[in-house]
Parts: C-alpha cells; structure tokens; sequence
C-alpha cells in the first residue's frame, strides 16, 4: 500500500533559524497519526508546508504523489484542514459559514452536514462574533467532516469542547478510519490521541525524535508495577532494575521498570508468593514527558 503522505528528511529555514531541522513520517489510507510535541516544535510549521502555504527550504513533502507546494491547488481538492487557529467571518451566521467552506473546497455532503449539525448541537441561525471558542471550533469541524476527502489534517481541533463533544468528534475519526481516510492529528490532549492514533510521531525542537505504534513506544521506556506478596517486600527495592520504589506496607510497594528488565523481575519473583501483580504500560503522556525531560 502507498503512503497519502510522505515526508522525509524535512527542513525549514527562517533567515539563520531553522523550524525545522530532520522531519520525516508516512501516512497511510485508514490510518490515524497523532503528531505531537511541546508547542515551538515544528508541528504547525509542518502542517502549513504540507497545505503549500508554506515553501520548504529542503526534503521531500509528497501528498498523493504531488509536490506539496508545486501541486498545492490540486492537492486542496482531496484534503480537509482544521487549523488550531480558526479565524471565521464574525457577521455570517454559523450556517452560512459552513456553507461557504463546503462550497469553496467543492466536495460538500449536505445531509453529513445537518447530521453533523444534530450531533455537535450548533444553532446555525446564530451569527459567528456570538460563538464561544467551543462553537466556533464546531463550526470547522462540521465544515471539514462534512467533505468527502482522502485526506484530513486536524491541528488541535477539539480545543474548547467539552467532553460529550470531544467523544462525538472521536466517533467520527472511527468512522473515517473504517472507509479507509488517512488523518493526521495534532493535539495536546494526549490522551485523545492516544485513544485514536494507530501510529504516533513526536517532534522536537525541529525533528522527529521518536515514531512508532504506541506499542512500540512504551518498550521505550518504563512501566508501573503493583506488587502484594505475602511475605516482606522490602528486599526489591535495593535491586538496580527497580526505580520510582514507593512502599505501602511490608507486603506492598508501586515502582517502576524498563521493558529489557521484566524478564529479571519475574525470574526474582518465583521466590515470592504473589497475591497481587499489576503491570501499568505507561500512557502516552507519560512517554512524551519522559522523553521530552530526558532531552532537556
């Protein structure tokens, strides 16, 4: 299968700065990205090199095998865009704004669209300047689901929503992924890219610095350990593969280990009577920070 999107070995000079130093990443159909790192990493930089509305300064930047700034035009015609900072005309009502989104971009599904309308409760009738930050990011989000596109690149879009429409809005990527779209994701709530993303790349200060399935990436770092033994705990925590060693009781303790040390713990733990054994992986916040505190 071939990549919708390709990206490799990414640059983008300002002047002396560069924003970007060494991206590179792959999208497939049916396939959901989570594109993260602390803000100032390159996220949006990237995001804007593959809408053409940004040049780069080298790599490659393929989106359906066209060049993303040289082929930006027809590009457009099969990618959805919710940008982080959603500007909209202030005196057009909620209706006539995504109206006039879906008849720019050309691929517009009216009856996706009041569908969309009933789910994220928006009134239409409403003038956008009236709009909480919440509303206002529903009215990108109907105007982008309701396309018909290959391709959907989502920066922080459900910022300002609440929980009941942050789960509405996760529906709708399952049901993009299951007819086979390829989205890219950038948000900092970790654990909503967490719950949609089969693959995930962290950038940053201008390169990627880890990708993989969240599988893949929590062999990377440590996992959270529950034990309850029937007899005394404390003799495990002098061992140099535990750390984090939190006692509860003499039977009890929490702490942590690395992937490559759990075969060493379970080979200790056949001399211990076991009555609770909890194994943590850890979420993907908790990779993200260790990674980004062991780099700094």
């Amino acid at each position: 299968m071939k990549p919708i999107v390709k990206i490799e070995n990414l640059a983008k000079r300002f002047g002396k700065i560069y924003a970007l130093k060494d991206v590179s990443f792959e999208i497939y159909p049916g396939e959901v990205v989570g594109f993260i790192g602390p803000n100032g990493a390159g996220k949006s930089t990237t995001i804007r090199i593959m809408l053409g509305l940004l040049k780069k300064s080298r790599g490659i930047v393929s989106l359906f095998d066209k060049d993303a700034w040289r082929d930006s035009l027809d590009i457009h015609r099969s990618v959805a865009y919710v940008p982080g900072d959603l500007t909209l005309w202030e005196n057009l009502t909620g209706g006539q704004t995504i109206d006039l989104l879906m008849k720019l971009h050309g691929n517009g599904d009216e009856t996706k669209k009041q569908e969309l309308v009933k789910k994220f409760n928006l009134d239409l009738s409403k003038k956008v300047k009236s709009y909480s930050k919440g509303n206002r990011q529903k009215v990108g989000l109907i105007a982008a689901l309701a396309v018909d596109c290959d391709l959907y690149i989502l920066d922080e879009p459900t910022s300002g929503l609440d929980p009941l429409m942050e789960s509405i809005f996760q529906d709708e990527i399952a049901r993009l992924k299951k007819q086979q779209k390829a989205v890219l994701l950038s948000s900092h709530i970790l654990s909503e890219v967490e719950r949609l993303a089969d693959r995930v790349v962290i950038i940053q200060e201008g390169s990627v610095v880890e990708s993989g399935t969240l599988e893949e990436l929590r062999h990377l770092t440590r996992s959270t350990i529950h034990l309850k033994v029937t007899n005394e705990v404390t003799p495990l925590s002098i061992l140099h593969f535990i750390h984090d060693w939190s006692q509860i009781d003499q039977n009890q303790a929490t702490f942590s280990i690395d992937h490559q040390s759990m075969d060493n713990l379970l080979q200790v733990l056949t001399e211990y009577q076991i009555q609770k054994l909890e194994i943590l992986p850890p979420t993907l916040e908790e990779l993200f920070m260790r990674h980004y505190q062991v780099q700094k």
